[in-house]
């Protein structure tokens, strides 16, 4: 069964994943709800390294990302 992005299964067949998502809807099958919980973890995260840079190291990393970016 292919994966979806946060690592989930999902049916590959089109009627399949109708009747996956009719399940879901009835509740006769639970929905995967840790995709939330990664966000918001991944948000807390960016604050508290943002809030932990100087100045100087958040200039540098955005010089790097532009020099990245206009690299072409």
């Amino acid at each position: 069964m292919p994966k979806g992005p946060q690592g989930q299964s999902r049916p590959a067949d089109s009627n399949a994943r109708a009747v996956h998502i009719a399940k879901i809807a009835t509740g006769e099958i639970e929905d995967d709800k840790n995709t939330t919980n990664r966000a918001k973890s991944g948000r807390a995260g960016a604050r508290a390294r943002a809030q932990k840079l100087t100045a100087a190291e958040r200039s540098k990393i955005a010089k790097k990302a532009a020099e990245a970016r206009w690299a072409e």
